[in-house]
C-alpha cells in the first residue's frame, strides 16, 4: 500500500504538469505520440540509466576517497547533474535528429525538454517519496516528501532540461553552422549548471532554512522561465498573424477563420466543433511556421513542398469550418 501511494503521488502530479506543458503549446501542437514518447523516455531510460550510473559513480567515489560525505557531495553536486541532464536531453536530441520537421520553434524545444524531464521526475519522485519518505519516516514522512517533491520543487527538472531544449531549438532555427554546433552544448551546459546549483545551494545552508531559501530561488527561476514561455507564445502568435494574412488575401481562408486562428484559445476549443475544425486550425499553425522557416532557411528539408501540401489540406478543410 505505501508503495502504491508513492507511485500515485509520483506519477499523477507529473501527468497533470505534462498536460499543462502540452496546453502551453498554443499555435502549433506537437504530435501526441512524440510528446508521450518523450515522457516515457524520461520515465524509463533517463531515470533508470541515471540511477545506475549515479550509483556506480557514488560507489567509485567512496572507494577512492573512503568518505561517505565526499561520495554524497560528489554524486549530488557533480555526477547527478551531468548524467541526468545528458540522459533527459537525449530525448530532445532524438526528436531533433529523427523528427526534424516537427522541431519548429524555441517553444518546441522547451516542450520536449520539459516533458522528458517530467517523466524522469515521476520515477524519481516515486523513489524518494517511498524510500526517503515512508521507509524513513512512516506516513508522516511520506506526506512531507510529497509536499517537497511535488509542491516545493515539482518544476525543477523541467526547468533545467528546458535549457537543453532551447539550445537545440536555437540550432534548428539558425542557418549559421557554428551556432548549430554550439547552441545545444551551451543549452546543456546551462541545464547542468542550474541543476548543480540547486543540488548544492540548499545543502550548503542546511536544514529548513536551506529548503526555504532554495525554494525561493527555484521559484524565482521558474517565474522567469514562465515569462519567457509567455513571450514565446506571443512570438508564435505573431508568426501566425504575419504568415497567414496572405492566405486570406488569396482566398484560401476567410477573414473570420484568420482571426480565430490568432486566438490562443482556439486550439483548445476547436475540438468541440469536430475533427475537421480541430485539424483546420492545427494546419493553420503548421503552415504559418513552415512559411516562417522557408523565409529564414529556404527550402531546407523540403519546406516549399510541405507548404503546398498544407495549403492543399487547408483548401479541402476550409469549406467545412465556420
Amino acid at each position: 500500500m505505501p508503495f502504491l501511494v508513492s507511485l500515485f503521488f509520483g506519477f499523477v502530479p507529473m501527468f497533470i504538469f505534462a498536460a499543462f506543458v502540452y496546453w502551453l503549446d498554443r499555435y502549433e501542437k506537437e504530435p501526441k505520440i512524440l510528446f508521450g514518447a518523450a515522457f516515457f523516455w524520461g520515465v524509463v531510460i533517463a531515470a533508470g540509466g541515471a540511477f545506475i550510473i549515479n550509483t556506480v559513480f557514488g560507489i567509485g567515489i567512496y572507494v577512492f576517497t573512503g568518505s561517505e560525505g565526499a561520495a554524497e557531495i560528489g554524486t549530488t553536486s557533480i555526477v547527478a547533474p551531468i548524467v541526468e541532464e545528458f540522459l533527459k536531453g537525449l530525448a530532445v536530441a532524438i526528436v531533433f535528429f529523427m523528427f526534424y520537421k516537427e522541431f519548429d520553434s524555441i517553444l518546441d524545444g522547451i516542450i520536449y525538454g520539459a516533458v522528458a524531464a517530467l517523466g524522469f521526475a515521476a520515477t524519481e519522485n516515486t523513489l524518494y517519496i517511498f524510500r526517503n519518505g515512508y521507509q524513513e519516516g512512516g506516513w508522516g514522512g511520506l506526506a512531507f516528501l510529497v509536499f517537497v517533491r511535488v509542491i516545493l520543487v515539482g518544476w525543477q527538472h523541467p526547468f533545467y532540461t528546458a535549457f537543453t531544449g532551447i539550445g537545440f531549438a536555437v540550432a534548428r532555427t539558425n542557418r549559421n553552422m557554428l551556432v548549430k554546433l554550439i547552441a545545444p552544448i551551451i543549452g546543456y551546459g546551462v541545464a547542468v549548471t542550474t541543476h548543480a546549483f540547486h543540488n548544492t545551494f540548499g545543502g550548503l545552508i542546511g536544514g529548513v532554512e536551506g529548503l526555504a531559501v532554495g525554494t525561493i530561488v527555484d521559484w524565482f527561476g521558474w517565474t522567469l522561465m514562465l515569462v519567457f514561455i509567455i513571450w514565446m507564445i506571443v512570438h508564435e502568435r505573431n508568426i501566425v498573424r504575419n504568415n497567414l494574412y496572405s492566405e486570406v488575401t488569396s482566398g484560401l481562408i476567410s477573414p473570420a477563420q484568420y482571426q480565430k486562428a490568432l486566438s490562443p484559445w482556439t486550439v483548445t476549443t476547436a475540438g468541440l466543433s469536430g475533427r475537421n475544425t480541430s485539424r483546420f486550425y492545427q494546419v493553420c499553425g503548421e503552415l504559418a511556421h513552415k512559411k516562417e522557416q522557408a523565409r529564414k532557411q529556404g527550402d531546407e528539408g523540403g519546406n516549399l513542398r510541405i507548404i503546398e501540401n498544407l495549403r492543399a489540406e487547408l483548401a479541402s478543410l476550409a469549406p467545412h469550418v465556420r
